[in-house]
């Protein structure tokens, strides 16, 4: 089992100065490496019968590969004619070289994305791979070469976990420490059990279940976009690479990092909310990078779905509830009580079924669909739920007080008196 906590450091000034060469060292060595990688791919990308409009490095045919064993044994090389290396510890320098070539084997696989030159300062984290003992002692954490640093130690390391790695990464904010926590226990993944629920998320309700629980719309952006529009409105009339443009340039970045901070601190909330209410629960298999190319673009981007999702996963398999995906495609133009299409624009927030006279709301209906999909998808103890018209009495009951009556508060997302 492998866990990754988050904990805050505070670095004096002279290891905060020894941490910003030491990134400044690791983005030269990462764009030497990708040199010598794009020249020997330069020196043979030319066709035989002529010659390329721009000059090239020329390598003999026997020249190998740069790859990443190579590089990583001509660093105590380079550490002779370039000394500012031996600053940096060894595994870390090594771990940048991988950091390069599994971006070069990542491109290779998908076709697309070059490793690209770092810019001054876009170099943000670097890797300590492996520690012989425990460096977290109290409330300091002990790195090579740069001694105990102070960690604000918020949550203790659970029993039976040995710190693997540690990541040191810079941000607007401050420096933060992500250690991999790995243990031999093996916990299986959970499978579809007890009350299932369906899950739709949208712009109008950030998200509705199938027990008929309506999560309000978030803006997480655009709340805060006027306070960015004036913080980039400053930076634009500073010049550039002087030292109110970097002053300038941190507000930025620290403004962009609030934002970020406080829409996943909202979606872990709603993430263990949603695990209150269910045992099991189905989402929509939805490409949201599709989505975010619509009208309505930086509205999807400002939900962050595709993270929600990622995060419900993630809180859903430590609590011991099952998450599955299902088929997207016409979820929102089905009658969830008799399965049959019905059309609607997306204008049109309410469904009225003309079959079997099921209204509810556009979202909760949704959502019912998901779950029957779900159950459908993934056999097992479920119970396929009765929903609409199976649990109306001469149209006085509707469903939603039906569901609210028979299932107590923790399902159905109140909380509990």
């Amino acid at each position: 089992m492998i866990l990754n906590h988050t904990y805050r450091l505070y670095p004096d000034n002279q290891q905060a100065q020894l941490l910003n060469e030491w990134l400044e060292t690791l983005r030269v060595s990462y764009n030497y490496a990708l040199r010598e990688l794009k020249d020997w791919i330069a020196s043979r990308k030319c066709p035989m019968d002529r010659c390329s409009l721009e000059s090239e490095y020329i390598m003999s045919a026997d020249y190998p590969f740069p790859s990443y064993h190579q590089q990583q044994n001509n660093l105590p090389k380079a550490k002779k004619e370039f000394p500012r290396l031996k600053s940096v510890p060894s595994q870390v320098l090594q771990t940048n070289i991988r950091r390069l070539h599994d971006a070069w084997d990542f491109f290779r696989e998908r076709g697309y994305g070059f490793p690209r030159f770092k810019k001054v300062g876009q170099m943000k984290s670097m890797l300590f791979p492996q520690f012989k003992t425990n460096p977290v002692t109290g409330w300091h954490i002990q790195l090579p070469k740069l001694g105990k640093v102070e960690i604000n130690l918020h949550r203790p390391i659970p029993d039976g976990f040995v710190v693997r790695q540690v990541r040191v990464v810079k941000k607007a904010m401050g420096w933060f420490a992500v250690i991999t926590l790995y243990s031999d226990l093996e916990i299986p993944d959970p499978s579809p059990h007890g009350h299932a629920i369906g899950v739709d998320v949208g712009l109008l309700s950030y998200l509705a279940t199938s027990d008929g629980f309506v999560e309000p719309g978030r803006k997480f952006f655009k709340t805060e976009q006027r306070r960015l529009k004036v913080l980039q409105r400053r930076l634009a009339k500073k010049k550039k690479r002087s030292k109110n443009y970097e002053k300038a340039r941190k507000k930025v970045e620290l403004q962009h990092n609030h934002i970020a901070l406080k829409r996943k601190d909202y979606q872990y909330k709603l993430a263990h909310k949603l695990c209150d209410m269910a045992d099991t629960i189905f989402v929509e298999d939805i490409d949201f990078r599709i989505m975010a190319k619509g009208f309505l673009g930086k509205q999807t981007i400002d939900a962050g779905f595709g993270q929600f999702r990622s995060i419900l996963k993630l809180v859903g398999k430590k609590r011991g509830v099952f998450v599955g995906e299902v088929d997207c495609r016409g979820t929102s133009q089905t009658c969830p009580n008799c399965r049959i299409t019905v059309r609607k624009e997306l204008s049109e927030r309410i469904h009225s079924c003309p079959e079997c006279k099921y209204e509810v709301d556009r979202d909760i209906a949704s959502a019912q669909e998901i779950c029957n999909r779900g159950i459908e998808t993934y056999p097992g103890t479920l119970e396929k739920q009765e929903i609409g018209s199976q649990v109306e009495v001469s149209g006085a009951m509707c469903l939603d007080n039906w569901r609210r009556g028979a299932m107590p508060n923790r399902e159905v997302g109140k909380p509990t008196a």
